[in-house]
């Protein structure tokens, strides 16, 4: 049953990236898996760790960054074609979850927004608990980006952050209260372009899961440890703009 119900979700996702465009409801993509949209709406949780909903945002801001960076489409072209039919909500949602305006993703080209180019805690409150492990990659020297989340999906502003320039060792300190995801994510030597490419069949891509990791106001440490393994269809796109810090990291 495990297996059927991977390969439901499986079609879910290809048709996610094949229909982007299109007004896709929880009622359209329960057909495509063939299960009822309460029963779909569950499985698809808990083979991806995102909702349906959230899981399509993605891979259309996905498409988005492509575009900016590809194309002189204007942002309201883009917007429609990725499915929004409003521009303002999707330069907002772009925004929160790359970190920058669509506008500004294009002119940059990519490049980090200073307030995230450092090292430690990214938010002004301040915490007590620390998070240290040891991340584990199969690509060898390769810089890995470490960082906690409020949700399973690299987007938006890391609670706290660290570039290591090799795996090994990691220390996250001040880190508030609260339930957070921990993620890595690495990438083949220069192929730093694969990280605007859609994930699945390109193994360019490494990523790790930790958590959710609980932190308190108890000036504690918590443990965990990251595996990297090469990018699978089921984990969402990498939204936040992690290809010039790894290229930083790697000189």
């Amino acid at each position: 049953m495990e297996k059927e119900i991977e390969q439901a979700v499986l079609r879910v996702v290809r048709s996610m990236y094949e229909n982007f465009s299109e007004q896709l409801t929880i009622d359209d993509l329960a057909r495509t898996a063939m299960f009822s949209k309460f029963h779909f709406s569950r499985v698809f949780q808990r083979v991806t760790g995102l909702s349906p909903g959230r899981f399509l945002s993605a891979v259309r801001l996905q498409e988005a960054k492509r575009l900016l960076s590809s194309t002189s489409l204007t942002v309201t072209d883009i917007s429609h074609r990725v499915g929004y039919s409003s521009v303002g909500t999707f330069s907002s949602r772009f925004t929160s979850s790359v970190g920058i305006p669509p506008s500004g993703y294009r002119q940059s080209d990519g490049v980090v927004p200073a307030p995230f180019c450092g090292d430690g805690s990214d938010l002004s409150a301040p915490g007590t608990t620390t998070v240290r492990g040891t991340v584990f990659s199969p690509l060898g020297e390769q810089p890995v980006f470490v960082g906690l989340f409020p949700g399973r999906i690299l987007e938006g502003q890391p609670i706290s952050h660290v570039v290591l320039r090799r795996p090994g060792p990691y220390t996250l300190s001040n880190v508030p209260a609260g339930n957070w995801h921990l993620m890595g994510q690495s990438i083949i030597a220069d192929r730093a372009d694969a990280v605007d490419h859609p994930p699945g069949g390109d193994e360019t891509l490494y990523i790790g899961y930790g958590g959710p990791v609980v932190a308190s106001s108890d000036n504690d440490t918590r443990f965990v440890d990251l595996q990297l393994r090469p990018m699978h269809p089921f984990d969402p796109p990498v939204l936040l703009m992690l290809r010039d810090v790894l290229l930083v990291a790697a000189t």
